[in-house]
């Protein structure tokens, strides 16, 4: 099938063409810079009021359901781990009418059982990132939104069920701790994060997963492990080329996987609270919203304004 390519305005106009919008997005991570087995492919150039996404959002038919897929660092990963623009990734999703999103992403492991090649599905996360955009908020509209458990069960339940079924060796939960890149840790560093007993380690959940929350969107990453960061005495230490083999390897299952998934998804109708979590978190009175702030917001707050 041939593709074709437009333009989405600020506003999240749906895209060209008579297909019903995308309510499953893939966020594909390092060596995941395109998803196999889409047909009726279209290519869309999304703007949002936070500037440009990382690349073109890629919407195609996969097994039949439409689906939107977006390369985070760019085609040809073209931008480090600081420089993705993560709220214009969210909110163009959000433009697209997805509700799930499903972020696949490259780690390193942090403890002796989990092993490179192997899959961890996070259901806790520490940022300890510096300097990065964390909210939709701000300029006169301020939201509290709660993260206690940052990533939504039900979806992470199913994409690791995805996986094993697809052949992985799965840990179904996680501490996922995010630092700021694009260097690898120091060995006291490393030694650090696993005594405050975190599982996992990578360098883009953040503020990825916050923001899908104020965007009342699913989220669940499928983090595929590839090194054992720097604190193992005896395995190989993280490296470009360590990353990019395990990564070769996974590439098929975390497609397979995706694939697998997708239909049951949109078979029904979401039963958790991921698209509620504004219902309470807006403190502003809505009578001191600025007009400017309800458009530029619209797509996620506008129920709760209007």
């Amino acid at each position: 099938m041939g593709s074709s390519e437009s333009a989405s305005g600020t506003r999240g106009s749906q895209r060209a063409g008579s297909r019903p919008g995308a309510r499953v997005g893939i966020i594909g991570g390092s060596g995941l810079y395109r998803m196999e087995g889409l047909s009726e492919i279209e290519t869309l150039r999304v703007t949002t009021p936070f500037g440009e996404p990382s690349d073109a959002v890629v919407i195609g038919d996969l097994r039949g359901v439409p689906v939107a897929f977006l390369a985070r660092h760019g085609r040809g990963h073209r931008l480090m781990p600081s420089e993705v623009n993560y709220r214009a990734n969210i909110f163009a999703l959000k433009q697209l009418s997805v509700e799930y999103v499903i972020a696949v992403s490259a780690c390193g492991s942090l403890r002796e059982q989990i092993h490179p090649g192997e899959v961890v599905i996070p259901d806790q996360l520490f940022d300890f990132t510096k300097k990065r955009e964390y909210t939709f908020f701000g300029e006169g509209l301020v939201a509290h939104i709660g993260t206690a458990d940052p990533f939504c069960a039900q979806l992470s339940s199913l994409v690791g069920e995805a996986v094993a079924g697809a052949g992985g060796t799965v840990h179904p939960a996680g501490s996922f701790i995010t630092i700021e890149g694009p260097r690898f840790s120091t060995r006291g560093e490393s030694f650090a994060f696993r005594a405050w007993d975190m599982d996992i380690i990578g360098m883009t959940t953040s503020p990825e997963a916050f923001l899908a929350r104020e965007a009342e969107m699913c989220y669940a990453v499928m983090a595929h492990v590839t090194d054992y960061d720097v604190w193992h005495e005896t395995e190989e230490e993280v490296s470009v080329e360590a990353v990019i083999r395990v990564l070769r390897q996974n590439t098929t299952l975390a497609q397979e996987a995706i694939a697998a998934l997708v239909p049951t998804l949109v078979a029904g109708n979401r039963s958790c609270r991921c698209g509620e979590a504004l219902a309470t978190a807006i403190i502003t009175d809505r009578e001191a919203v600025s007009e400017e702030a309800r458009e530029k917001l619209a797509p996620i707050v506008g129920k709760y304004l209007d």
